[in-house]
């Protein structure tokens, strides 16, 4: 064994085994200690430069983190103001549903009073009507009794030049016949109404009207001076006036109904018409009231 291959065991053995082909160029040990030395302290500088930059780059980061902080604080003070203003928003929206709910409520509560006090108002203005009628019919009372004093008996009415007596305004129940109707109007100084003009007839009917209640029919009519007794279909009154005018009879009369007849004539008070308020009866069977008729000329 050579020298130059004792000093490369001695190498080998002491620290690294390294092949015959990486010290063939002629590396000794001094030699190869220097390169482990310079290698050892590159290393040393690698490592403090990276320390050194490992530290700069966490202030750097630190740094960057306390500019940057402001910034996110106002962010999210403003994320939190959003938040807020959107709950207040949502509460808003919901006591908006809520008023109107009560609007709607309200509205329709009010629409039914509306409705209420406009059923209220219409019963008012009936009786306001009615009102004006009674006191209408009041004032013609009170004009006939002012311009009858002391011309018309107790219990007549005065119209124009005569007086007249609704027996219906002594007694609701006293009926009589034809014949003892015309005896209690004489007996009072009268006789049975004789209806010669379109102004007594709608006297008598209005007058019928505010003294006979409920359903009008020819059993709540008054006796009048007219009759066919001494010819059939000739109707004369009692002061020898012969009826010609057809237009007073209701629709089908006179029909002198039954076996006997019908020979008497009654008069009613009829809403639709106050013209058709004629009919004609058995003068001895039908009982009603009786109207009778005073001249106010006799007593001038």
């Amino acid at each position: 064994m050579d020298n130059g291959q004792r000093k490369t065991n001695n190498c080998s053995n002491g620290h690294f085994r390294l092949s015959h082909q990486v010290f063939s160029g002629g590396y000794t040990c001094s030699k190869y200690r220097l390169l482990l030395l310079c290698l050892g302290l590159l290393n040393v500088v690698l490592l403090i430069s990276a320390v050194v930059i490992g530290i700069k780059c966490a202030q750097i980061r630190q740094n960057s983190l306390h500019v940057s902080h402001p910034a996110a604080a106002q962010l999210l003070n403003q994320l939190h103001d959003l938040h807020n203003n959107h709950s207040d928003v949502i509460m808003a929206e919901e006591d908006a549903k809520r008023a109107l709910e009560t609007a709607v409520i309200n509205h329709a509560m009010l629409r039914d009073q509306l409705q209420q006090k406009k059923i209220i108002n219409d019963g008012y203005q009936k009786q306001l009507e009615a009102l004006r009628t009674e006191r209408t019919t009041l004032l013609s009372n009170i004009s006939a009794l002012e311009s009858s004093c002391g011309k018309c008996p107790s219990g007549f009415l005065h119209f124009n030049t005569s007086c007249y007596f609704f027996s219906s305004s002594e007694s609701s129940t006293v009926k009589k016949n034809w014949h003892d109707s015309r005896t209690d109007c004489i007996n009072r100084g009268s006789d049975l109404i004789v209806i010669d003009s379109p102004e007594e007839q709608a006297f008598v009917s209005n007058n019928i009207k505010n003294m006979v209640s409920g359903r009008m029919s020819w059993q709540s009519g008054f006796w009048v001076g007219l009759t066919d007794i001494e010819t059939e279909d000739q109707w004369v009154w009692i002061n020898n006036v012969t009826e010609v005018e057809p237009r007073y009879w209701d629709e089908g009369e006179p029909n002198n109904h039954g076996p006997d007849g019908e020979d008497c004539a009654l008069v009613i008070h009829r809403p639709s018409n106050p013209w058709k308020t004629r009919y004609d009866a058995k003068c001895k069977e039908h009982e009603l009231y009786w109207l009778c008729e005073k001249s106010t000329r006799h007593n001038q």
